[in-house]
């Protein structure tokens, strides 16, 4: 069958299929054009016929197959040259895309990362063909693609390819439109550097697997230098990878218990090109000696000589096993040895024993036995289930497994499954002080030094607003300020300024107007406008971040969020309207000090709700008091019994979303129930597709994470905001994480966040954390499912902006004045 010959035009970006159609998704029927080649320049009136095949490279022992090439061209205008590269892509049976722009050359390869880009240099009247090559190397995923610089043909000299080296291009192409000098050069391509390009990004994988292996792996240069340890080799030996890599072999200490020449013996062996594999005992950093199996391989590389070997090493003893268990592992060893053939090698692997606390091969039964007990109850959870499975599997496996699947059996018994297992303090203390401070309850202090938040204090209507403020109402210099409310760039201090710190009224008049949420409540405009302001009345204004501005910010993004494809595909009416109310209330009443001071302080409110989502538990239970205690202001007054209660539960799940001492649950879930699925459906295409899809958006248990998911990034979407912003909001959360370390100092209370010192406190190093460990991963799921590429391209700036000052060794807001 023939290749199909179309080429696919979408906005500023060209699709060109070199695909055999049998084996791709079916081309677009709009707007596609039909190539007719050039016989002046050397190109074929028809296609060529060919077939898809995977390309085999090999690569050392190990065979890679990867796919047709995936090339890019970045050619403003089409002429004889794009076109002779398109025909030369669809002969050579490689993907090919065109982009006109290098706005739409960088989003293409954003979402394709193609192996070859292959760049017009010929006309900078049309953009700057190096800037664009220097923005595309800027993209992590580039470092393993081969760009080409297409040039003009020199009139005199030639001229230096040193310009273009130094912007990332990797060759130059000097213009020849001749179908078949363009093919021969994507074919040279293709067998020089993007294979080296290939086997080189296979080399990460190797190394991964490196760094994975439970046995202790060591190599050497043919010099005896050593290059490389794996982290199995350093827990094992004591060492860290910077105490001896670049030094020689003989420089680490030798233990005295190996016979005198058996180093000799092994030199002699490996140096011959053979392999060498014994018992030795290598000296740990402490000075203990250890007794183990060791392989050691010459490997062979350029010229045929040796160039590396690599030595594996397996501890033959570990204090931690009986010694049955020892001399088992021993005489096995002592086989493998005497065979010199492969075995499994999970038996020889670092026990998994020694991370473990467990005790003796005894105990090991006896838990099992009681385990078992408990499993055959009749009430059977899934996590149950799945340690009952695990609990078979364990009885027929080899030991090495067995002791694997006891550690697996630890993590699940505990109750922070989704949250991730920090390294030491010392490694990172902002992200550690983040974590204890916003996903902990503190540490308990049992004294009667307590710090007692007011919940005596009856929360009303204020008197100055009593008089509600009608939508039409709204002064013109305040209306002006909300006019671009639905761009994400909406500056929510301004309109803080204008409104004198009552932004959250006049914000929710508009936004609620614009959703209709009146129509939806059957509830009046004069009631909601009161509601808005008795909310608005119970944030605290002397708090620096936790505000009415701040609510008034989550509610503009969640806004934003509403209005995306994928979001209103997966909400109803009834989800819409919740989260708007959510995002106004979920922080009401917030005192300015966290969960983890609260519980410290034993606070009335920390003993009321048993230390758990004290906060956020606070803000919906008040929040439906203030509304439903008045009629003047009660949004829920109209609406029938089983709608009130949908809503009300909609409205609490996402308030309480918003603690994050289950963050990442919620975004774990997320991912593995919609995003995945998502992605999957995405991949197989196939005819019930929207079908599948709308089942995945629109079941009930989704559409709680979607809520879920949602109000928790609006309520920690200031990173994502443009820079200006996110630089006030780094300010004030700062300030009020200052004002609570000073007053935990002051009543003798736990510091939680040490870090949040104001006087040696880096606001930058904070700002990083905090993105690393909460805001990646959870924007990047949330962008997959919503597309929000403003917001990914405000967080890659912003980021930048705190790392530029962190290198700099800047601890505030902003670089000093120059």
């Amino acid at each position: 069958m023939g290749c199909a010959s179309s080429i696919h035009i979408s906005d500023r970006v060209v699709y060109h299929s070199g695909k055999e159609s049998e084996d791709s998704h079916s081309p677009q029927q709009t707007n596609t054009t039909q190539h007719q080649g050039n016989p002046a320049s050397g190109l074929p009136l028809k296609p060529p016929s060919c077939k898809t095949t995977l390309t085999e490279v090999q690569f050392g022992p190990m065979k890679l197959f990867k796919d047709p090439l995936q090339v890019l061209l970045v050619f403003a205008k089409e002429d004889s040259q794009s076109n002779g590269f398109c025909w030369a892509c669809e002969k050579a049976n490689f993907r090919c895309s065109m982009a006109r722009t290098p706005e739409s050359a960088l989003e293409c390869f954003l979402e394709k990362h193609h192996d070859l880009v292959i760049i017009d240099h010929r006309h900078s009247r049309h953009f700057d063909a190096e800037a664009l090559c220097r923005s595309i190397r800027a993209v992590n995923s580039s470092e393993n693609t081969v760009i080409v610089a297409v040039v003009k043909r020199p009139d005199r000299e030639e001229a230096s390819v040193m310009p273009l080296i130094n912007a990332g291009f990797n060759r130059r192409y000097v213009e020849n439109a001749n179908m078949m000098a363009c093919y021969n050069e994507l074919l040279q391509l293709e067998h020089g550097e993007v294979r080296a390009q290939f086997k080189l990004r296979a080399g990460n994988a190797i190394f991964t697997a490196l760094e994975q292996s439970q046995e202790a792996i060591e190599i050497t240069s043919e010099d005896q230098v050593i290059q490389y340890v794996n982290p199995a080799y350093e827990s094992i030996m004591g060492y860290q990878q910077g105490e001896l890599i670049g030094k020689e072999i003989i420089e680490v200490p030798k233990s005295e218990k190996n016979k005198p020449d058996l180093l000799e013996t092994i030199n002699s062996c490996i140096r011959k090109g053979k392999e060498w594999q014994g018992i030795y005992y290598a000296k740990k950093k402490n000075g203990d000696s250890i007794q183990q199996n060791v392989k050691i391989t010459p490997v062979i590389g350029q010229g045929g000589k040796i160039r590396h070997y690599v030595s594996i090493n397996r501890p033959l003893n570990d204090n931690n096993k009986t010694d049955k268990s020892s001399e088992r592992v021993q005489a096995e060893s002592q086989t493998d040895i005497q065979s010199s053939k492969h075995k499994d090698r999970r038996k020889g692997s670092l026990d998994v024993r020694s991370t473990t606390s467990r005790g003796s091969d005894g105990s090991s039964q006896r838990r099992h036995s009681s385990m078992a007990r408990i499993h055959s109850m009749t009430i059977e959870a899934p996590i149950t289930k799945v340690i009952n499975i695990i609990n078979a599997a364990q009885e027929s496996s080899p030991m090495p497994v067995a002791e694997a699947l006891d550690r697996v059996l630890e993590i699940l018994r505990t109750t922070e499954l989704y949250s991730p297992q920090l390294g030491t303090k010392d490694e990172d203390p902002h992200t550690n002080d983040l974590v204890g401070g916003l996903m902990t309850d503190g540490l308990r202090r049992l004294s009667g030094n307590e710090y007692i938040f007011s919940t005596k204090q009856p929360h009303h209507l204020p008197s100055h607003l009593t008089t509600p403020l009608s939508l039409s109402d709204i002064p013109p210099r305040i209306a002006q300020t909300m006019e671009n409310e639905d761009s994400w760039d909406f500056d929510i201090f301004n309109l803080e300024a204008a409104t004198l710190k009552r932004p959250l009224t006049y914000l929710g008049l508009k936004i609620f107007s614009r959703f209709g949420v009146c129509e939806f409540l059957n509830c009046p405009e004069a009631t909601l406008r009161s509601w808005l302001q008795v909310i608005e009345a119970n944030y605290h204004s002397s708090n620096s971040y936790h505000n009415s501005t701040h609510a008034a910010d989550v509610l503009h993004a969640t806004a934003y969020f509403l209005c995306k494809e994928r979001v209103k595909q997966s909400l109803d009416p009834i989800d819409e309207v919740a989260a708007l109310i959510a995002a106004t209330v979920h922080d009401v009443d917030h005192p300015g000090r966290t969960n983890s001071f609260l519980c410290n302080a034993g606070s009335e409110l920390a003993i009321l709700y048993n230390d758990t989502a004290v906060l956020e538990s606070h803000h919906a239970a008040l929040a439906f008091q203030i509304t439903t205690r008045d009629d003047k202001c009660n949004i829920f007054k109209n609406i029938e019994r089983n709608e009130y209660r949908t809503l009300r539960q909609a409205i609490i799940d996402m308030v309480l979303a918003t603690e994050m001492t289950k963050h990442f649950e919620h975004v774990n879930k997320f991912v593995n129930s919609i995003n995945k699925p998502l992605a999957a459906l995405e991949e197989n295409g196939g005819n019930n597709d929207e079908e599948s899809v709308k089942s995945v958006l629109t079941s009930p248990e989704n559409r709680i994470l979607v809520k879920r998911m949602l109000i928790k990034c609006a309520d920690i979407s200031n990173p994502c905001r443009p820079q200006e912003l996110c630089i006030e909001w780094a300010g004030r959360i700062s300030e009020e994480y200052f004002a609570q370390t000073d007053e935990e100092k002051r009543q003798g209370l736990p510091v939680v966040m040490p870090v949040f010192d104001r006087n040696t406190c880096s606001i930058p190093k904070s700002q990083i954390s905090f993105i690393d460990y909460f805001i990646t991963d959870m924007f990047d799921a949330w962008d997959a499912f919503a597309d929000l590429p403003n917001l990914m391209q405000h967080l890659d700036n912003n980021f930048k902006y705190w790392k530029g000052l962190d290198e700099r060794k800047l601890h505030s807001l902003r670089p000093p004045p120059e």
